[in-house]
């Protein structure tokens, strides 16, 4: 009995001891799988989105190919900020402007499309008439051999623009400095900027680089310390609107005013580069040294800014300009500069009027200190961009222009060609209607109704830019199949977007002379400080204080704006007089 009692009671404490372990394991089980998702609840809770990354645009105006350190064709200029963000990314060294002008490089950035389908051919962004049609003028001028199409003088609102693109994503966006596309109802506000500074609509800053301007009273902008030079007071602005912005995805389209003209700039820095100059250099006009020496501080300030405030390693940077540099203007009898060893400039059809110089950072992605010889067109910044941001494009959207994402990475361009489209005559620097395609080495010139014969037919111009960058030897005739496969495809990109192409002009007599009006320069409009002061003084007690000279502090310069009214305040009594408005005081 008592064995008998002894094994069954070993046999139920083995099945207990099974049961508990069992039981053990399970309980074990389920903590682990508690603990593990709690901490796969916790990570999902503590994960931060993908970060946008930001976008700054830096666009020079009129800034040549050789009128930078880039590429290593000037001895004369400095520009170690413009090096220093070259370095930082990759240098493209065959990029172009969809046209030789302002406006309408502008344009074709901001939609990603060719000037030619927009019609927008011409520096026409502000002309007092506005004007759509881009059809054929008529009647035409018995000096000239073609009819030529109108441009049109505003960006329509009907394009969605890549700042409306990236707003839409989330953004604060701000544009600064020279738009040249239109005012009001086509300013930056209208085409997807919520800020813009100075908020003018002219082809150069007004009246001058270095203070007093004369931007009108309405826009409110007037120097903060005297003698200021208008790009230190944008790459203030600027950088007042990155440091707003800092915590939030922005997009900084800062479009300098510089170098175009007027000749202008700082007199320390034009005494500098009056020592430097050199009568055997092309390059040795002081104050166009002193103007991309400014140009190249406000760069530096922008990188600084960005480095100072963490946001280098989220901030794709891009630094670009709208056309070739200008050899077409005299100052103190020279040119303000040349782009040698390209051919011409600004407004030519030759490589010194669309070649620029061209770099871009892609935080994590571009290769510090590279380069790439892949063909890029203005047109490829939109849907470039909105790539490399992780925008989605809007729907019904079509570009001419192609992502350069791959080349970007260090692959193959995804251009085989470029065409440029000038249908116009300019007096200066004697440009005719041109069209032309570069594909590979070799770069064909269409001359639209320039042959000998007449009208009736083309002129053409070919080089091999591999063994000729500038233009010198004309292989056209030693080429005909070459120039039959190049010219059909200059027709194929005319007919694909729906350009207007100068016709022969059947009033044509080559014994005509030009008809060319002659330019009738008009005054400077003085600023109106009494209606500026009446303006103001909105509780019209004869005084202005600073709540009043500020105005809507939305999306205004404060700390700046605060200072000028105490320089003018010279009473010190925290208001202002008209008299000390006027600075008669």
């Amino acid at each position: 009995m008592i064995q008998f009692y002894t094994t069954t009671q070993a046999g139920c404490c083995r099945v207990f001891l099974c049961h508990f372990r069992h039981r053990i394991t399970t309980l074990v089980f389920f903590v682990l799988l508690s603990l593990s998702l709690q901490f796969v609840h916790t990570q999902t809770v503590n994960a931060k989105p993908t970060e946008k990354l930001n976008l700054v645009f830096i666009l020079a105006d009129d800034l040549g190919w050789s009128d930078t350190t880039l590429y290593g064709t000037t001895s004369f200029y400095e520009t170690p900020n413009i090096e220093r963000l070259a370095k930082r990314g990759m240098l493209f060294t065959n990029a172009y402007t969809a046209h030789p002008l302002c406006s309408p490089t502008r344009s074709s950035i901001m939609t990603g499309l060719e000037p030619g389908r927009t019609g927008f051919i011409s520096a026409a962004g502000h002309v007092q008439g506005v004007n759509f049609d881009k059809n054929l003028l008529f009647p035409a001028r018995p000096d000239q051999k073609v009819r030529v199409p109108r441009s049109v003088s505003r960006l329509d609102t009907k394009y969605t623009t890549l700042a409306e693109s990236i707003k839409s994503a989330g953004y604060i966006t701000g544009h600064f400095g020279k738009w040249h596309l239109g005012k009001q109802p086509y300013s930056p506000l209208e085409h997807g900027f919520d800020v813009d500074v100075p908020h003018w609509s002219g082809p150069g800053p007004a009246g001058s680089y270095v203070a007093p301007w004369r931007f009108p009273d309405e826009l409110d902008f007037d120097p903060t310390v005297p003698n200021e030079h208008i790009e230190d007071r944008m790459a203030n602005e600027a950088c007042a609107f990155i440091e707003k912005n800092k915590d939030k995805p922005f997009f900084l389209n800062y479009w300098a005013f510089s170098v175009h003209g007027p000749w202008d700039g700082k007199p320390e820095l034009k005494a500098k580069y009056a020592k430097k100059a050199d009568p055997n250099n092309p390059q040795r006009l002081p104050v166009y040294g002193a103007m991309v020496e400014s140009l190249d501080d406000a760069v530096g300030q922008l990188l600084d800014t960005l480095d100072r405030l963490n946001l280098t390693e989220k901030t794709i940077i891009v630094f670009f300009s709208d056309n070739g540099g200008n050899m077409y203007s005299e100052v103190d009898g020279l040119p303000p500069t040349s782009n040698a060893p390209l051919r011409d400039g600004k407004a030519s059809i030759y490589e010194g009027g669309s070649r620029v110089p061209c770099a871009v950072i892609w935080p994590g992605k571009t290769t510090a200190g590279s380069k790439t010889d892949a063909f890029l067109s203005s047109t490829d910044w939109y849907p470039t961009l909105i790539e490399m941001m992780k925008i989605q494009k809007p729907a019904n959207l079509q570009f001419d222009g192609v992502s350069q994402v791959p080349a970007i990475l260090g692959k193959s361009g995804p251009r085989e060609s470029v065409v440029c489209f000038v249908p116009c005559y300019f007096p200066k620097p004697n440009t005719i209607p041109s069209t032309y395609v570069r594909r590979g080495p070799w770069k064909l010139i269409r001359f639209h109704g320039d042959g000998e014969a007449g009208p009736q037919q083309d002129r053409f111009e070919l080089y091999n830019l591999d063994s000729d960058i500038g233009e010198t030897k004309n292989l056209a005739s030693d080429n005909p199949q070459l120039v039959k496969q190049l010219n059909a495809e200059i027709t194929e990109y005319l007919n694909r977007v729906e350009a207007t192409v100068p016709t022969p002009n059947s009033a044509y007599n080559p014994n005509a002379k030009a008809t060319q009006k002659p330019m009738v320069k008009r005054p400077a409009k003085a600023i109106n400080r009494e209606a500026q002061f009446k303006q103001r003084d909105t509780n019209k007690d004869g005084f202005v204080t600073l709540k009043e000279f500020i105005g809507n502090p939305k999306n205004r310069n404060v700390p700046a704006l605060t200072k000028q009214f105490e320089l003018k305040d010279k009473d010190n009594d925290e208001r202002l007089t008209l008299a000390e408005l006027k600075g008669q005081k």
